[in-house]
């Protein structure tokens, strides 16, 4: 069954700056297009959403305009500062491209009350102005400020990355699991299926993320579930192949329906691409 990953970062260091991959060397290296669908192909990914890869600000712009060049690449969440003043202006820019989705601010690194701030939450009441959602990014101890967020902006569609982040090797199922229960009962929150064997030790197993994939399916519904791969993050404790052939796995005994919903169907609607 083919795959649309809704989650794939590619780094071309030659073009732009990364800061954070400093502190992550095993990956701060160049992932271009064409190496990464040599493996994703076989594995029935045909086509993926560029997810934004936290450049430095200055290159925010240039990143969008470069990846939607970029073939199999059919879409893309741009980096985004809804704390600025000059958030409208900067949606405004990217709603020019008919192919940029969402936009997304990473959260899981930054200070708790940046997205609490009154300037943030109206800015990002803005975006369905702009047919744009809002990938939201929160560890598993952020997920009541990430639900915080989605409760003030209910007209925004907001996807969840990385199962909600949760700390598998250390706190593990709870209180993750009641977290994730509560912010999925807001309708305006859908969730995604990604990142989570990078939070599992490299000795991670099909069984040791089974509960918190089917946790979060269970919770959200097979509607409300998209599929990203994580890549080149996903490598830190595994691989791709890995993480495809892991999910297979654990959703092999669901209908070709759900299926489908959870590794295609679901991203086109919801991304609209």
């Amino acid at each position: 069954m083919r795959i649309l990953d809704t989650h794939l970062h590619l780094i071309y260091p030659d073009r732009f700056s990364y800061p954070w991959l400093a502190g992550e060397p095993t990956i701060n290296k160049g992932w271009s297009v064409e190496d990464y669908f040599a493996e994703a192909v076989p594995l029935g990914i045909e086509s993926a959403l560029h997810m934004e890869v936290d450049v430095a600000e200055a290159d925010m712009t240039a990143e969008t305009d470069f990846v939607l060049t970029l073939p199999r690449v059919i879409g893309a969440v741009a980096a985004c500062r809804p704390e600025h003043t000059n958030f409208v202006d900067q949606i405004e820019q990217l709603s020019e491209h008919a192919h940029v989705k969402g936009v997304r601010r990473i959260l899981h690194q930054a200070p708790d009350d940046l997205s609490q701030s009154d300037l943030f939450i109206e800015n990002i009441r803005h975006l369905p102005d702009y047919d744009l959602s809002f990938d939201l990014c929160v560890r598993d101890d952020q997920l009541p400020i990430g639900q915080m967020l989605a409760e003030r902006a209910p007209d925004v569609t907001f996807i969840l990355d990385h199962c909600g982040v949760p700390d598998v090797t250390g706190r593990g199922l709870d209180p993750w699991r009641e977290r994730i229960a509560s912010i999925a009962r807001l309708p305006n929150v859908y969730a995604k299926i990604s990142g989570i064997v990078a939070y599992s030790g490299p000795d991670w197993t099909v069984e040791t993320i089974r509960p918190y994939v089917e946790h979060v399916i269970e919770s959200f519904g097979w509607d409300r579930v998209v599929w990203g791969s994580d890549h080149p993050v996903v490598t830190l404790t595994g691989s791709l192949t890995r993480w495809v052939e892991a999910t297979r796995e654990i959703i092999k005994g669901s209908s070709p329906e759900e299926q489908a919903k959870l590794l295609h169907g679901n991203a086109e609607r919801i991304y609209k691409v």
